[in-house]
Parts: C-alpha cells; sequence; structure tokens
C-alpha cells in the first residue's frame, strides 16, 4: 500500500505540475487497494478536467493495471484518453510499485487540449497554401526599393550559377532577362545598377533586354 511519505512527496509533484501547467492540467493520485477498488483517488489538482475528486473510483486505466501483473507493468506516457462529456486529454500513467513488486500507486497527468486541437485545426486553414506553392521557397519582402533590387540582382545570379567574371554573354543575356521579366528597371537608375554589377554599358545592357 501506498506508504504516507510516498504520498506527501507525490501529492507536492502533483500541486507543482498543476501550479506549473495550469488550470487545464488535471493530476491523480490513485492509491491501490485491492480491498477497495471503489475509492482509489487520494490526491487529484484540477478535479474539473475529468469531473472527479477525492475518493473517487479508479479510471479504465487503473482498472487494467490492477488486473496485470505488477511486473508487466511499464508506464505509459503521452497518450490521448477521452471525458465523459467528449473533451480530448493527454495523458501519462507512471506506476509506482513497493519493495515487493506489488503496485502501490498510479501517479497519472491528464492535460486537456480540446481547444488546442481546436486552435490547430483553425491555424492550419490559416496557414495552408496551394499544393503546387510546397516546394517554392517564400517570397522574400524586401525593406526597400533598393534592397529589392540587389534581392533581384542576386536571384538573377543563381538561376545562372556562376559568378559574373565567368559569365558568357549569353549568361549576362539571360541574368538581364530575368531582371526585366521581375520589373527591376521600373526601378529609378536600376539601369545603372545593373550595367555595373554585369560590367556592361547602358548600351549594352539595353541591347541584352531586346535581344532573342
Amino acid at each position: 500500500m501506498l506508504s504516507d511519505e510516498k504520498l506527501n512527496f507525490l501529492t507536492q509533484v502533483a500541486k507543482a505540475l498543476a501550479g506549473q501547467f495550469g488550470e487545464n492540467c488535471e493530476i491523480v493520485i490513485h492509491k491501490i487497494n485491492e480491498n477497495n477498488v471503489n475509492n482509489t483517488i487520494v490526491s487529484i489538482e484540477n478535479g474539473h478536467v475529468s469531473s472527479r475528486q477525492l475518493g473517487d473510483g479508479p479510471s479504465q486505466v487503473v482498472l487494467e493495471a490492477l488486473k496485470k501483473d505488477p511486473a508487466d507493468l511499464i508506464d505509459h506516457v503521452n497518450y490521448l484518453t477521452r471525458t465523459h462529456d467528449g473533451r480530448i486529454l493527454k495523458s501519462s500513467t507512471v506506476y509506482f510499485k513497493d519493495k515487493s513488486g506489488s503496485l502501490d500507486g498510479i501517479f497519472a497527468i491528464n492535460y486537456d487540449i480540446t481547444a488546442l486541437i481546436a486552435a490547430e485545426s483553425t491555424l492550419k486553414s490559416l496557414v495552408s497554401i496551394d499544393e503546387q506553392e510546397n516546394d517554392k521557397e517564400p517570397d522574400y519582402i524586401p525593406q526597400d526599393i533598393n534592397e529589392l533590387l540587389d534581392d533581384l540582382i542576386e536571384e538573377s545570379v543563381k538561376l545562372v550559377g556562376k559568378p559574373v567574371p565567368l559569365m558568357t554573354k549569353d549568361d549576362k543575356i539571360k541574368c538581364i532577362q530575368f531582371l526585366n521579366s521581375k520589373g527591376a528597371f521600373l526601378v529609378t537608375k536600376s539601369g545603372d545598377k545593373v550595367a555595373g554589377y554585369f560590367n556592361i554599358s547602358k548600351y549594352t545592357l539595353y541591347s541584352y533586354i531586346d535581344a532573342k
């Protein structure tokens, strides 16, 4: 049977966990007595989660544990349970045994995640995107127009896959036409910056834009 010393320790831990995780976290301690399986709960925090109180009886998990050989009992961590009114709980069950190996106590954590599941569903619908967009990098939002132009130039270089000094004429044409397709030359004085970056004249720049 669960000793007073062990019960006091587990009760202290239960209060700490309930305080840490708030009103949705129920902590239950069952004292196992084969002569009285109808009133196993000897400590409970936030009992409103499962609508239970001191002196209430065991859950299905506890009953199943009583039917098993204590040597076969393994702590069951992070699984789902459901209350009588349909709320979903994330649960963990820890078994305590006495010196002889007999089951003398069960420490259970039940966290109500019903609202979190609803929030997850809402958030999923808000952040979901077209399947065709999944493999694309998110579009970059620059701080200002100059940063945007710099970013587009970097993209054009990545498209070709080599640094400017190693680029051929065709490579540079590809970069310039990419920039044109992205609207880079709508930016004031962008022609000067791009021409300087690719080490070409503005005349050459415009001829690359129109190149077939």
